[in-house]
């Protein structure tokens, strides 16, 4: 008959108890039985975790997107200046230093609403209390995408439909690219 390895501490011990015995002594079935109910938990958690992802409404994973999308937009664009009026753009201040914003608006243009083409930093002065300083956002936007770009932005009218797997993709690929570029600047 074989000696029996510890199922806490692997380490070989003699049965003293039971032909079941799993443990080697009153210790390690005290810090195994805390550990199978901590490893319990964490299952339970990771359960719960993808229940609630899975009955996500689409409204939800599109706030979602959009949260991580504009944060990622706020970083790529943090050093370039307003697009529309080419200031300096703000550093973090209470609601965000300055803002992601669209060429053609969400409203009118609901299709382009997740579009990185139509989406850039833009100072809250421009966004907010010029409705988006149209015109100075096209020059702008003219000098980093060109005007080919810009033409056919403006002229795309193609419908998208995202489904819940199509937005949790963008989420997902915004949320990594956030943690990278926070990953490397912190380095």
């Amino acid at each position: 008959m074989s000696t029996p390895i510890c199922a806490h501490c692997a380490k070989p011990f003699e049965r003293r108890y039971t032909s079941m015995q799993a443990v080697c002594g009153p210790r390690c079935a005290k810090a195994k039985v805390a550990a199978d109910k901590k490893d319990r938990a964490r299952r339970e958690r990771e359960t719960d975790r993808a229940r609630r992802e899975a009955i996500k409404t689409l409204p939800k994973l599109k706030a979602e997107a959009k949260h991580w999308m504009h944060l990622w937009v706020r970083l790529r664009d943090k050093d370039k200046g307003c697009i529309s009026c080419s200031e300096p753009l703000q550093g973090p201040a209470v609601g965000g230093g300055f803002d992601a914003g669209h060429y053609r608006s969400v409203g009118s243009a609901k299709h382009l609403e997740f579009d990185v083409r139509n989406i850039h930093g833009q100072c809250k002065h421009c966004n907010n209390y010029l409705a988006g300083n149209h015109v100075g956002y096209r020059a702008g936007l003219i000098e980093r995408i060109g005007l080919a770009s810009v033409e056919e932005l403006e002229r795309d009218e193609a419908p998208r439909k995202l489904s819940r797997d199509q937005v949790r993709e963008l989420r997902d690929r915004y949320h990594d690219a956030v943690k990278t570029i926070r990953d490397g600047s912190s380095n």
